[in-house]
């Protein structure tokens, strides 16, 4: 009986040290880094333009990305694509009325995934009111960024001048490769003509893929005006107005231009933007985001 007694009393206080329910492992899960060879390859969220916000920072983590710029329809209605007059205005209404809570609740979100929120794409156009286009200023404040990217116009550059300033955040022009239009972006010529007698606060966002089919050279743009470039949309696209194609099969100097960085250091954040046409898009935009890995590695 004695015996039976130990036992049972060294099995009892066995059973009070331990825990009644296994403990939850406490670590945090891990976070995402895309930084590679001290380049920080990020994404346009408009890369994930098939999926709503949440699906889209899901897919950031399943590819493994840290950094992003977020393309402007993640945040407004869906909706907001829609054309014509009626559409415009309300989509207007919904800029200028809807809290900025709104988009403070969106920063928090990439922060509880870890994502850095880099910069916010809002494409202002000579069509922004005034009241219109401080409140982008103020939607990227919000999401706590410093700068704005703009499929803009360089008529426009001016006014936009104005509210950077003011608002002491930077504006990265984005440029196409209709080189037909003067009042676009797509070349160097069009990006200096925006930029002279401005601010240090109007500067580039060059997509590299768009500025190769336009038919001029990314590597000596941004090896002579580094200081002004914002952000690098990376894509790859044939010369003289070609198509968009998996990375590797285009014309588009992307392994140079992120050797680039890498070599010089300079901190212009490599953001993938998916345009080609493929068949799941996270598992293209992994596709991308292995091809500038490989790049700067070897």
């Amino acid at each position: 009986m004695d015996l039976t007694r130990r036992e049972l009393e060294r099995l009892v206080l066995a059973g009070l040290s331990a825990p009644l329910f296994p403990r939850p492992s406490t670590a945090a899960p891990a976070k995402p880094n895309s930084k590679v060879k001290g380049v920080q390859i990020g994404v346009q969220s408009y890369s994930f333009r098939d999926r709503g916000l949440d699906e889209a920072i899901q897919a950031m983590l399943d590819v493994g990305l840290s950094s992003c710029e977020l393309f402007s329809g993640h945040v407004e209605p869906r909706e907001s694509g829609s054309r014509g007059p009626q559409a415009r205005e309300e989509l207007r209404k919904w800029r200028l009325e809807t809290p900025l809570d709104h988009f403070k609740a969106v920063r928090a979100k990439f922060d509880q995934a870890g994502i850095g929120l880099y910069a916010y794409n809002l494409s202002f156009r000579d069509d922004f009111t005034d009241a219109e286009m401080d409140r982008g200023f103020e939607m990227a404040k919000a999401l706590g960024v410093g700068i704005i990217t703009a499929s803009s116009t360089v008529s426009a550059a001016k006014r936009i001048d104005g509210f950077a300033r003011r608002h002491k955040i930077k504006v990265g022009m984005h440029g196409h490769d209709n080189v037909k239009d003067p009042n676009e972006y797509s070349s160097p010529e069009s990006f200096a003509r925006a930029m002279e007698g401005a601010s240090e606060y109007i500067c580039v966002n060059l997509d590299i893929g768009h500025f190769t089919a336009a038919g001029f050279d990314a590597v000596d743009y941004l090896s002579k005006h580094h200081d002004r470039i914002v952000t690098l949309h990376i894509k790859d696209r044939k010369r003289d107005h070609g198509a968009n194609l998996p990375f590797g099969e285009g014309d588009t100097p992307i392994k140079e231009v992120l050797g680039l960085l890498r070599d010089k250091k300079w901190k212009i954040p490599a953001n993938i933007e998916y345009e080609y046409k493929g068949a799941d898009t996270v598992a293209e935009v992994k596709k991308c985001y292995e091809y500038c890995r490989r790049a700067l590695e070897t």
